[in-house]
């Protein structure tokens, strides 16, 4: 699926989205500024949350509750290799089988679920953004069994 759209177009963009999304685990590349965490806002309030959304930087993840789920939202860009992403424990969120949304997954992508969905966000020449919303499977499996 690509969309192109505007900021102000961003809620219907996220509902869009969770209406092709084929798991409940969400990978976002982009450029810094490119709107990810904005997305990421409108994403937890069609998944009904009302809990203040920002950029877990510093945190490594921040937890927004819905009522009867819990959101993670992750922003990998200060982790530095997979295994300080293992010392926080990032395994045990990502099959808790709650929301799980990462900003700057590459170095966890490994250890993903086997099915994830992973958008991608470009912000164009116009300031509109294109994203392009895919489902991948995990291939670290397929891989192993080549490799044997």
């Amino acid at each position: 699926m690509e969309i192109t759209y505007t900021i102000d177009q961003v809620d219907k963009v996220a509902k869009e989205i969770l209406s092709n999304a084929t798991s409940k685990t969400l990978f976002l590349y982009g450029n810094m500024g490119v709107g990810k965490t904005t997305l990421i806002k409108s994403l937890s309030k069609c998944i009904g949350s009302s809990d203040e959304v920002s950029s877990p930087t510093f945190s490594i993840v921040n937890e927004y509750e819905t009522g009867t789920r819990t959101i993670f939202h992750f922003d990998l860009y200060r982790i530095n290799d997979l295994e300080e992403a293992h010392n926080f424990g990032i395994e045990d969120y990502l099959y808790s089988n709650e929301w799980i949304i990462v900003e700057w997954p590459e170095l966890i992508e490994p250890i993903a679920p086997k099915r994830f969905d992973r958008i991608d966000i470009e912000l164009n020449e116009d300031n509109s953004r294109t994203l392009r919303l895919n489902f991948k499977p995990n291939l670290t499996e397929k891989r192993a069994k080549l490799n044997t």
